[in-house]
C-alpha cells in the first residue's frame, strides 16, 4: 500500500507541478503576444483556464492523499484512541463518499454532457478538458481507502501535529489558571 500511495504522490506532483509550469509558460507567451506583438494570444488564455482547474484538482488530490483536509483536531482529541479512531475513520468514509459520487459519478456525467461542446478557441471538446474531476475522484477514492486501512491498522498516527498539539496544551492550561 505504501508503494501505490508513493507511485500516487509522484504521478500527482509530476501533474499538478507540470500544469503549473505550463500556466506560467503560456501566461508568458501570452503577455508577449498580446504586448510586443500586439497580437493577442486567445487559445493560451483559454488553455490556462482549464490547466488552473486542473492543476486546483491535483493539487486537492495530493493533499486528500496526505490527510490534510479540513478537520477539528481540538474536538476529535477529547475522544478515547478509540474514538479518536472512529472518527477518522468516518471522514474518510465521507471523503471517499464525496469524491465518489460528485467526482467520479458527477465528473463522468458531466464529461459526456459536455463532449458535443467544443472549445472556442482551441477547437476541442469541452468534455475532454472535465475527465480531470473522475480521473481525480478515483484517486481520492483510492486514498481515502488507503487511509481507511492504514488508521484501521494503527500505520497511520492519529496525533495531531506538534503546532495543534502545543496549542491545545496552552488552551488547557489558561483554562486551568
Amino acid at each position: 500500500m505504501k508503494t501505490l500511495r508513493k507511485i500516487l504522490n509522484g504521478i500527482l506532483n509530476i501533474l499538478a507541478g507540470g500544469s503549473l509550469v505550463a500556466m506560467v509558460v503560456l501566461t508568458t507567451y501570452q503577455v508577449v503576444t498580446r504586448y510586443v506583438f500586439s497580437a493577442p494570444s486567445t487559445w493560451s488564455e483559454e488553455l490556462v483556464g482549464y490547466l488552473f482547474a486542473w492543476s486546483t484538482l491535483f493539487g486537492a488530490a495530493v493533499v486528500s492523499g496526505e490527510r490534510g483536509h479540513m478537520n477539528i483536531p481540538v474536538i476529535v482529541e477529547r475522544f478515547s484512541p478509540l474514538g479518536q479512531k472512529v472518527l477518522n475513520i468516518f471522514s474518510e468514509i465521507i471523503a471517499l463518499v464525496f469524491s465518489a459520487a460528485i467526482l467520479v459519478y458527477g465528473g463522468i456525467t458531466v464529461s459526456q454532457l459536455a463532449m458535443g461542446q467544443q472549445t472556442s478557441s482551441l477547437g476541442v471538446a469541452v468534455g475532454v478538458f472535465y475527465w480531470v474531476m473522475p480521473l481525480c475522484g478515483v484517486v481520492m477514492v483510492l486514498y481515502s481507502a488507503l487511509n481507511i486501512i492504514g488508521i484501521a491498522k494503527g500505520e497511520i498516527s492519529l496525533a495531531a501535529s506538534d503546532e495543534a498539539s502545543e496549542a491545545i496544551a496552552k488552551v488547557e492550561a489558561e483554562r486551568k489558571a
